[in-house]
């Protein structure tokens, strides 16, 4: 929610029950400079009026809206880097945290700097135990497709909904240019030549769909040479098996080919493309919040 001096505001904390008195906090934050930590209990009353199932109480951090120069130009300069803001919710005084460095006028101490890494690497914002307060800046998460085929048309748009960017790679043109496709990125090319297009990285998911082991495999051995968070291929337990010896004899260990979730999906019973679609990105999500624990 951003706020002027004058009161008029743009977005919302809690869909209006507290929207009034945040309001009138941050021009007291504006004039003082200050940032403040503010706490409202909701009634259950209230909850309801919001369209919430029950009451609680709601903490809004309030801060002024400096403009953050060393932050927009690192953002600019690597926009697919993850980026973080420390507060001092008392003194004001901010860190800010990239990946490899650290500006500002707050000191971190190790512990400190290792709980804004993890909060990073999991796209956490929120009060650290030390009391400072992280902003966490992330570039979205990419899902990479190989195979253009039905449950692509599916899982690409659910994917997109879930704030990942979507990247289609196919050499069949046909099949990425069909109007089932429109409007997704589409890389038309064998997979190995699109892998190292998109350059997969650890904010990276990687599905392979076609069953045909010329497209599939060389986009999964490029995954397990990445360090993309999930992979995962289709077929079934026979197909994958065999799938496994052939990532042995190019040399991935064991170890490398348990990253490997195949066949791909939660096992829900899945039976049509948007059903085994819907199983495809619980997972996906389902190993992004596991790791970011």
């Amino acid at each position: 929610m951003a706020i002027r001096a004058d009161g008029d505001f743009s977005g919302s904390v809690s869909g209006g029950c507290i929207e009034g008195a945040v309001v009138a906090a941050a021009e007291d934050v504006i004039k003082s400079g200050k940032p403040t930590l503010l706490e409202y209990g909701v009634t259950n009353e209230m909850a309801w009026d919001v369209g919430l199932a029950c009451g609680g109480r709601v903490q809004v951090f309030v801060e002024p809206a400096a403009p953050k120069r060393d932050l927009l130009r690192l953002m600019e300069k690597h926009s697919e880097q993850v980026f973080a803001t420390v507060t001092d919710m008392v003194s004001g005084g901010q860190a800010l945290v990239s990946e490899n460095d650290i500006k500002g006028t707050l000191p971190l101490s190790a512990p400190e700097l290792t709980e804004v890494r993890r909060r990073m690497t999991g796209d956490q914002s929120g009060i650290m135990e030390s009391g400072q307060f992280v902003r966490v800046y992330s570039p979205h998460r990419r899902l990479v497709i190989v195979g253009a085929v039905h449950i692509a048309q599916m899982l690409a748009p659910m994917a997109a909904l879930a704030g990942f960017d979507v990247t289609i790679i196919d050499p069949r043109e046909a099949f990425v240019r069909s109007s089932t496709m429109a409007g997704v990125e589409a890389i038309v090319a064998w997979p190995d030549e699109g892998m190292q297009q998109v350059a997969p990285d650890a904010r990276t998911a990687i599905v392979t769909l076609t069953h045909d082991p010329k497209l599939d495999d060389p986009a999964l051995a490029a995954g397990l040479r990445s360090k993309a968070f999930y992979i995962g291929a289709l077929g079934s337990k026979k197909t994958h098996a065999k799938r496994l010896e052939r990532m042995d004899a190019l040399g991935f260990s064991t170890a490398d080919t348990a990253r490997i979730h195949g066949p791909v999906g939660l096992d829900i019973n899945a039976l049509t493309p948007g059903e085994i679609a819907v199983s495809i990105m619980a997972q996906i999500i389902e190993r992004l919040r596991t790791e970011a624990a």
